[in-house]
């Protein structure tokens, strides 16, 4: 078990640390609600937050997917998040350039799954000195992530932490090793569980991804029971009009009730690491 990331206003804490919010700005009043609504309650139970957004995304299945509302009216948007609720804000980020055009924005670059091991994003990320959750590819072994881990140290920034979303199954499912949390450990760093992530259904014939919302709360639970330093998960009022993911997006209103099972299993682990 690691040490909660200490990052802008992100205390140290027994408990988990969580990323949270909606997969994408969609537009300028949306992402402020959702962060104020997970602060209520991640204050309420004394968990760290670090709130989600991805600015642009680069990803799609289809050409004619949303991409987000421009770089700078998201990244602005994100801004304010995090000056106004003085809290910590993570965002995507997809080539080398868009590590110095995010930065100054947010306080984590988070590097996608599929790019995990592209060197120039990886320095170009280290460079600016922000903290680093880079995503284990889906292709990928825990062991391998090492050598990413080492891209970022060899910039002389040592802030990084890696999250797990699940293994390909198949062409069109993802498993979960939770092997992969204490093997990710080892290498000295935070590791954080994408819950959502881990539940898409890739690769559909439709264009869309599909998803399995409704085991967001057993992986969760299994995650923090296996150990894992932070959650990450993407929450929404209403996911089924969400404009990117959501058919794998929790809703919102159901939020608190994971947070508290959570809580009490986290506990539970740090019992058994006393024994």
């Amino acid at each position: 078990m690691n040490k909660t990331p200490d990052i802008k206003n992100l205390k140290p804490s027994d408990n988990f640390f969580l990323m949270a919010g909606p997969c994408v700005v969609e537009n300028t009043a949306m992402p402020i609600q959702i962060a104020e609504q997970i602060l209520e309650l991640t204050t309420k139970l004394d968990i760290p937050f670090i709130f989600k957004a991805s600015y642009r995304k680069a990803n799609r299945s289809k050409a004619t997917s949303f991409k987000g509302i421009g770089d700078e009216p998201a990244l602005r948007c994100l801004d304010e998040i995090r000056k106004k609720l003085n809290i910590p804000v993570v965002t995507d980020i997809h080539t080398a350039e868009e590590a110095d055009l995010a930065a100054p924005y947010v306080d984590v670059l988070q590097i996608p799954a599929f790019l995990c091991r592209q060197t120039d994003l990886l320095e170009a990320a280290g460079k600016t000195g922000r903290w680093i959750n880079i995503k284990k590819g889906q292709f990928l072994s825990a062991e391998s992530m090492q050598f990413a881990v080492e891209k970022v140290y060899e910039t002389g920034n040592r802030k990084v932490f890696l999250t797990d979303r699940g293994t390909m199954f198949g062409y069109q499912d993802l498993i979960v090793d939770y092997r992969s949390i204490p093997v990710m450990q080892k290498f000295g760093v935070p590791v954080v569980l994408d819950v959502t992530h881990s539940l898409q259904q890739p690769n559909q014939p439709s264009g869309v991804s599909g998803g399995l919302p409704s085991m967001i709360s057993t992986i969760a639970r299994a995650g923090i029971a296996a150990g894992a330093d932070g959650i990450f998960l993407e929450t929404h009022p209403d996911p089924a009009s969400a404009l990117s993911d959501a058919a794998n997006m929790l809703p919102l209103n159901l939020l608190e009730k994971l947070l508290r099972d959570m809580v009490i299993l986290r506990k539970a682990y740090l019992e058994t690491q006393s024994i």
